[in-house]
């Protein structure tokens, strides 16, 4: 047998890699095309909860981008008392494959990616479902992939207004000094729920609720509005999806199904199902089904996260990491 070599890149290599904005929107938009396209194979996420006492679980997410000849596996934690110890919420790894005979191609270090993919899907939602002139930002949530939510969709549509609020002061406030400093802007610090989305262009629910509790209420989002929730916990009304004249998952297999999840209630209930659903973000990127189609529009999009947009980002990671001479190389057989 010859020897099998794996690409690895640690926390540091992706650091130094410095994608930018367009690197990272360019690579999950590929991949929500291929989705859409039927050139990908995505199984639903399964879960492991080693103890509830912990407060947290185990993600992991399975898939196959024909495109890009790769599959992948990601397991990835996610505790929401990690700031206790000076963690970030979720720690991930990402494994890729040769698909065609299992062979290990890399190992990446996927607690960032995580956060990239997941802001990049956001983003790129927004720019199918919300209206071209939305300029008021509203979010939910301070850590994890709150950043890259914020930081990509200022990218696409240049806020006049970014709104921001978390449950913790000195966490929304570090939050937003962050964000202005590297974004060039002022950043607005609210302490509560209804001031942050109160008739923002695009509310984005990204918060790390310990249990399903409706903080954000239907009747605070304008007509018109892109709405993403996403937070493990539910944190919605169960009247959301009422209000709304679109509503788009990205992959209506793993949003079926399972205990975690914003609009977990609103499946069990009837209100999300696939005759209520519009269509999958994929569907929308590759042009078989429409976006937004009229600025009047409310549209709810919500996603669960997708290892096809992890393999993406991390395919796109090892390709520039080979061109700039960054990682290490290991021999596994």
């Amino acid at each position: 047998m010859n020897p099998i070599y794996i690409d690895y890149l640690n926390a540091f290599d992706i650091e130094a890699l410095a994608l930018n904005e367009a690197e990272i929107l360019a690579a999950i938009e590929t991949s929500l095309g291929a989705q859409g396209q039927g050139r990908t194979v995505v199984e639903p996420r399964v879960h492991l909860e080693p103890d509830p006492g912990f407060h947290g679980h185990f993600n992991v997410l399975r898939g196959y981008v024909a495109p890009l000849d790769l599959a992948g596996v990601k397991i990835v934690g996610d505790f929401v008392d990690n700031y206790k110890h000076g963690y970030p919420s979720e720690f991930g790894v990402l494994n890729l494959f040769d698909p065609r005979t299992g062979v290990p191609r890399a190992i990446l270090d996927a607690t960032v990616i995580t956060d990239m993919r997941t802001g990049a899907v956001t983003a790129i939602g927004a720019k199918h479902l919300a209206r071209k002139d939305s300029k008021i930002l509203g979010h939910i949530g301070a850590r994890g992939t709150a950043y890259w939510n914020v930081r990509l969709l200022d990218h696409l549509f240049d806020f006049d207004e970014i709104r921001v609020h978390s449950r913790r002061p000195e966490s929304r406030e570090a939050f937003a000094k962050k964000l202005s400093d590297d974004l060039g802007k002022a950043v607005i610090v609210t302490d509560n729920w209804r001031d942050c989305v109160d008739g923002a262009d695009i509310v984005v629910e990204a918060s790390r609720l310990p249990e399903p509790k409706p903080m954000l209420m239907t009747e605070w989002i304008k007509p018109g509005a892109f709405v993403v929730p996403y937070g493990t916990m539910s944190a919605v009304e169960l009247s959301l999806t009422d209000i709304m004249d679109k509503l788009v998952v990205d992959d209506w297999g793993q949003c079926k199904g399972g205990k975690f999840g914003s609009l977990r209630a609103h499946v069990e209930a009837g209100k999300l199902s696939e005759a209520t659903l519009h269509a999958e973000l994929g569907q929308i990127v590759a042009g078989l089904k429409p976006g937004r189609e009229q600025a009047g529009e409310t549209i709810l999009f919500w996603h669960r996260g997708l290892s096809l947009s992890d393999i993406a980002l991390g395919h796109a990671m090892l390709e520039k990491a080979k061109t700039l001479g960054i990682g290490q190389r290991l021999r596994f057989a």
